[in-house]
C-alpha cells in the first residue's frame, strides 16, 4: 500500500533512484512512501531538486535572518566587496520589527520605532549591494572549506543558495509554549509552520491557521491561492495596528474565520492530519474542523534561538544557542552565528549590531586569506 504524505528530508542532493531519508523537523517537498519497504521515493518536485532544476545561486556571504545582527554584517561584507545575499522569512516579525519605540540605540531619536530602525538597516545594506530575499530557509548544509569553494548550501522553496561562507542571524524569537496535543505526531504530515514552502501541496483542500499575528495573518492569504478553504482560528483578535492586513485576508471568499476560539489539539491517522479539534468561545462543547494541513503559528514571541533549519550541523551549548568563538565562528569553518541566535544575555539591537561587525570581518579575513582584520574606515 503506497500513500503520499508531505514529509521533510534531511538528504536532497542523493542520486539513488530509491533511497530512505532520514527524518527532519521542516518539509518543502513531497515524497512516495513505500510502508511495506520503507523506502522514499521522489516525486517530481523533490526530482527537481535532486537534478538541479531549482534556481541557484551563488555568493560569496549567505545571511539566514534580516535583522540588526543580519543587516549589519551584509552592511560591512558589501561594503568590502563580498557578494551578500539575506534570506529573511518576514521582516515584520523580528524582536526589532514589533518593539514600539527604541530608546537606547546611539544616536538614534527615541521616536523612531523599531520597525523604522530596521527598515533603515535594510535599506544601507542593499545601498551598498546586498540582495535581500524574503524567503523561507528549511534547510542548510555546510562543510568546512577554505573560502575558496561553494562549500555551504541553503535551501528555500524556490531557490538553492550556494555560498563560500554563512551566517545564521535568526534571533531567539522561537516559540517556548508546549505544542499542541498531536502536533509533534503529525509534524510534516500535514503539520506545518511555513505555507510558502507546503502550500501548493493543499490545492484544492481545506486547511487551518492557527495564530493572530503578522505571520499567521501573511501566512493565510498566501494559502488562499491554493486552499478551498482557508480556516482562520484566533483565540481572540489581532492587535489594532493589524487591522489593514486583517480587513485584506477577511477579503477573500475562501476563508472562514473562527474566532475567539481555542485550538485544542491535531487529529489524524496513517494518512496524516485530519481535522483540528477547536472550542468555541460560543459553544458549550468542542468540536472538530475537518482539514488536511494545520498551520500553526500560536504561542510566538518566546525566547528560544531559532535553530530547527540547522538541524545538528553545527554545535550548541547547552542552553540552546549555537556555539561560537571570539571571532562569531561556529566549529564549522566558515559558518558563523550572530545575535540572539547565540542565546546570549545581552539580547540587545546594540550587542547585535557588533555581532554582525565582528563576523563580517571574520569572513572577509577568512575568505581572502588575510592574515588580520582589515578594518573598514574611510580617512580623509
Amino acid at each position: 500500500m503506497s500513500f503520499t504524505r508531505i514529509i521533510p528530508i534531511y538528504v536532497l542532493l542523493a542520486v539513488a533512484s530509491a533511497f530512505v531519508y532520514p527524518i527532519s523537523t521542516r518539509t518543502g517537498l513531497n515524497i512516495q512512501l513505500d510502508q511495506k519497504q520503507s523506502v522514499a521515493y521522489p516525486t517530481a518536485d523533490t526530482a527537481r531538486y535532486m537534478m538541479g532544476e531549482m534556481e541557484t545561486i551563488e555568493c560569496d556571504v549567505a545571511i539566514v535572518g534580516g535583522g540588526p545582527a543580519g543587516c549589519a554584517c551584509a552592511l560591512y561584507t558589501s561594503r568590502a566587496a563580498l557578494k551578500t545575499v539575506i534570506l529573511d522569512k518576514n521582516p515584520a516579525v523580528g524582536a526589532l520589527a514589533i518593539t514600539s519605540h527604541i530608546a537606547n540605540y546611539p544616536g538614534v531619536d527615541r521616536s523612531m520605532t523599531g520597525q523604522e530602525l530596521l527598515d533603515q538597516m535594510r535599506k544601507q545594506a542593499e545601498d551598498y549591494g546586498t540582495e535581500y530575499r524574503r524567503s523561507q530557509v528549511f534547510m542548510i548544509d555546510c562543510d568546512d572549506g577554505d573560502g575558496q569553494d561553494y562549500s555551504k548550501t541553503v535551501y528555500t522553496p524556490d531557490a538553492v543558495i550556494k555560498a563560500r561562507s554563512l551566517v545564521l542571524a535568526t534571533g531567539a524569537m522561537g516559540r517556548t509554549a508546549p505544542p499542541y496535543p498531536g502536533e509533534e505526531e503529525y509534524l510534516g504530515q500535514g503539520v506545518s509552520y511555513c505555507a510558502t514552502c507546503d502550500g501548493a501541496f493543499y490545492q484544492g483542500s481545506e486547511v487551518a491557521v492557527v495564530g493572530m499575528n503578522l505571520e499567521a495573518i501573511e501566512e493565510a492569504m498566501f494559502l488562499t491561492k491554493f486552499a478551498s478553504t482557508v480556516h482562520w482560528i484566533t483565540p481572540g483578535k489581532p492587535r489594532p495596528e493589524l487591522a489593514e492586513v486583517e480587513q485584506e485576508l477577511m477579503s477573500r471568499e475562501n476563508v472562514k474565520r473562527w474566532e475567539f476560539t481555542k485550538m485544542l489539539n491535531v487529529e489524524g491517522d496513517v494518512s496524516g492530519v485530519t481535522g483540528v479539534e477547536v472550542h468555541s468561545k460560543e459553544s458549550d462543547t468542542p468540536e472538530v474542523i475537518p482539514v488536511e494541513g494545520a498551520f500553526i503559528y500560536a504561542a510566538g514571541g518566546g525566547s528560544k534561538p531559532i535553530t530547527d533549519f540547522i538541524q545538528n550541523k553545527v554545535e550548541f551549548n547547552e542552553d540552546g544557542g549555537v556555539k561560537v568563538d571570539e571571532n562569531m565562528e561556529t566549529n564549522v569553518k566558515g559558518v558563523y552565528a550572530i545575535g540572539d541566535i547565540r542565546n546570549t544575555v545581552f539580547k540587545q539591537v546594540v550587542v547585535a549590531a557588533s555581532d554582525g561587525c565582528v563576523a563580517a570581518m571574520s569572513i572577509d579575513k577568512y575568505l581572502n586569506s588575510r592574515k588580520s582584520i582589515k578594518l573598514d574606515w574611510i580617512h580623509k
